[in-house]
């Protein structure tokens, strides 16, 4: 019985080697026959060829789908990952953009500050130093902000201090490169003052709040709110005609003076060199000026003992 199936099988084998060679043999003569008919060049021959090509390629429509759908697909691909390379690069750009934006609001606004202190008409007997604020105290007890400029720069104790406005403060406080403002807004700052249209002259007294009272004022009833504050030129302490603020009343009445200057943005300053008037060298000069005649001291009587030697 085995053997009967190994002669079966090898009758199978025997009879489809001829039929796979006879159906290659078929095929390269079609091949062949394609391959002439479509080389050969004659009318009738191109005009079956338009026939076959009309009948047979609009049928394997179906069979380019996928291969079109493969290449738009792959397409579509190639277009997301330009578009998600050009969204990245608009990202970073956006970045560049807000940082450019905010270095070019923060110079804008100090270009403000500088034009606001070139704006501010003063005595043109006044010079003036611009410096810029370091830093601030931030004591509850002592208002005062830090300048970069100093000794080198010429200033002095006792300089005013002005914003693009009005009067911030006094120098107090001087090195080799800083200097040290005291506010009008501290404890220990005292301004004579002239209040506008009145005439009245008072004393702006800080108490380490945003509006200083005024104090030692001689009429108060000659004094309204909106009247304007400015420095009085009294004893030396400020050029006169400084702005300072404007008069103003706490809810407990009393009078105060509502600051012109910008205490929340103080980022440039502007120093007066204020010489004033040539101080005396010695306390004799303040008794007696040195340009008057000095009366000679009266002589002394001569002791008993002198008398009788002479």
């Amino acid at each position: 019985m085995g053997g009967g199936v190994a002669k079966d099988r090898t009758q199978g084998e025997d009879f489809i080697g001829p039929l796979k060679r006879l159906l290659l043999a078929i095929l390269l003569l079609c091949l062949l026959g394609i391959f002439l008919v479509w080389r050969i060049d004659s009318p009738r021959v191109e005009r079956f060829r338009a026939q076959v090509v009309d009948k047979v390629v609009p049928s394997f429509d179906w069979a380019m789908a996928p291969a079109t759908g493969a290449v738009d697909l792959f397409r579509d691909f190639q277009s997301y990952q330009r578009i998600l390379e050009q969204n990245a690069e608009l990202r970073r750009e956006l970045q560049q953009m807000k940082a450019w934006k905010e270095a070019a609001l923060q110079l804008e606004q100090e270009n403000a500050r500088l034009l606001d202190l070139n704006n501010v008409r003063l005595d043109p007997r006044l010079t003036f130093v611009t410096g810029v604020v370091l830093a601030d105290s931030g004591s509850p007890f002592r208002q005062s902000v830090l300048l970069n400029i100093g000794a080198r720069d010429g200033i002095v104790d006792g300089w005013a201090a002005m914003d693009g406005i009005g009067l911030v403060g006094r120098i107090a406080g001087v090195g080799q490169s800083t200097s040290r403002v005291i506010l009008l807004s501290d404890s220990s700052s005292r301004i004579p003052a002239l209040i506008q249209p009145s005439g009245q002259t008072a004393l702006i007294v800080g108490d380490n709040t945003i509006a200083p009272y005024i104090d030692f004022l001689e009429n108060d009833d000659k004094v309204r709110p909106g009247d304007r504050v400015v420095s009085s030129g009294d004893g030396g302490v400020f050029p006169s005609g400084l702005l300072i603020g404007q008069v103003a009343t706490d809810p407990g009445g009393r009078l105060r003076v509502r600051l012109a200057a910008d205490y929340e943005r103080l980022e440039f300053l502007r120093v007066l060199r204020d010489h004033g008037q040539d101080r005396p060298q010695n306390h004799g000069g303040i008794v007696r000026p040195s340009n008057l005649p000095s009366d000679p001291l009266p002589e002394e009587p001569p002791t008993p003992s002198e008398a009788q030697d002479g």
